[in-house]
């Protein structure tokens, strides 16, 4: 058996741009759900969300079969949980609040086998389907996507040297952390954001890289694909389900007079 290649790394790198939801509620059922969505990805994430290794596990294997890739996000820039999850055939990971070109390396480092790397070695796991794969060592580094995530006005600031870092394969902008950073908590749309991200997106974009972001309505994705970012993950499965059960309700009372 050989290696599969990674759909979700191949896409952005020729620059198709790619529509994503955010997975938070932790639940194979929901997976499942996704995988049967037109989405092309969708981020399974541990750094918000109770998400852990067997919950994810279940995830990976209920996207196994559809048209949707799993991404995912660990709970930090961690080569231990990096490498569980690697083992657990994660085959694209998004890294949070990468500051400088260092952690952008140790990101990468995490992700690859010694000498080019600090990954522990099994001969045995579900990346690597049991041992069947018989390319595995020779072609998982080229089918790993290493996506590092941009939250503050320091790293903004350095993105050129994170952007040029080898291994990084696209480069995510995280509104909302970034928002606070510069004072405007609970702001991620705020104009000040935008502008910010615009111009760090266009640096990343400048030296041949893809760029990603997280928004909470369809206009915003929208604008964001219009402007050129090529991975774009336009709602989250949380909100989906508070908003639309909260939607219901309200719906339903007014109609009975119970509003």
């Amino acid at each position: 058996m050989q290696l599969e290649q990674n759909r979700f790394k191949q896409a952005i790198r020729a620059g198709r741009q790619q529509v994503g939801i955010w997975s938070a509620l932790c639940s194979n059922i929901v997976a499942d759900i996704l995988s049967t969505t037109a989405f092309d990805w969708a981020l399974i994430d541990m750094e918000h969300s109770p998400n852990e290794l067997r919950s994810v596990l279940s995830q990976l294997q209920a996207y196994r079969n559809g048209s949707v890739a799993p991404v995912v996000r660990p709970p930090w820039n961690e080569p231990v949980m990096v490498k569980r999850l690697l083992d657990l055939g994660a085959t694209s990971l998004l890294f949070p609040m990468v500051q400088n070109a260092q952690e952008a390396e140790a990101a990468v480092k995490a992700c690859r086998y010694p000498p080019r790397g600090v990954r522990g070695v099994s001969l045995s796991h579900r990346g690597n389907r049991y041992g069947d794969v018989g390319d595995y060592l020779e072609r998982y580094e080229a089918e790993t996507a290493v996506l590092v995530q941009i939250e503050t006005q320091s790293a903004l600031e350095r993105v050129d040297e994170i952007t040029a870092v080898d291994g990084v394969d696209g480069v995510f902008f995280g509104p909302a952390d970034l928002s606070a950073d510069m004072g405007l908590i609970g702001q991620p749309g705020h104009e000040k954001v935008t502008q910010a991200i615009r111009a760090g997106a266009a640096r990343v974009r400048a030296a041949g890289k893809p760029t990603g972001i997280l928004v909470a309505d369809a206009a915003l994705g929208a604008m964001w694909l219009k402007e050129g970012l090529t991975f774009v993950a336009c709602g989250t499965d949380l909100g989906l389900l508070a908003k639309g059960a909260r939607a219901l309700n309200a719906a339903v009372r007014k109609e009975a007079g119970l509003a």
